[in-house]
């Protein structure tokens, strides 16, 4: 499937081929942080599949595990965009799923680092909502 997005403010736009089976939710804890929400959304593609107009900002983030993963984000406006490993010609990209423009055809089919999923996760639907605001 062919998607495209773009940061809040435009600056950075993208277009790619991603397999939406791909589309997952990681619960770690660094996820949390860098979303700064319970969970963030992603989809997996390869890096030739890919075209990036504008320059992100990157930040060089090691893991737990030694693994040093790029954060590319929107120098402007802040939007995180997509993780790529720490070589120049690292193979893949993470696309973050909020920037995708396509992301309402796009739902999770994995989830991953459960175990640090928070526990009200599964109560969200009990909460009161109002569909206006």
């Amino acid at each position: 499937m062919q998607i495209d997005g773009q940061c809040h403010c435009g600056r950075i736009s993208y277009v790619a081929t991603i397999d939406p089976q791909r589309v997952g939710i990681c619960h770690c804890t660094d996820c949390q942080t860098f979303s700064s929400s319970a969970f963030r959304v992603s989809v997996r593609a390869n890096r030739a599949d890919a075209r990036i107009a504008g320059t992100p900002k990157i930040y060089a983030k090691t893991a737990d595990s030694g693994t040093v993963r790029l954060q590319h984000f929107c120098p402007d406006c802040g939007t995180s965009l997509f993780t790529s490993g720490a070589e120049s010609d690292a193979g893949d990209l993470v696309i973050r799923w909020g920037s995708i423009r396509q992301r309402a055809e796009l739902p999770p089919a994995r989830q991953i680092w459960c175990q640090s999923a928070l526990p009200w996760l599964g109560r969200l639907e009990q909460l009161p909502g109002n569909p206006a605001s």
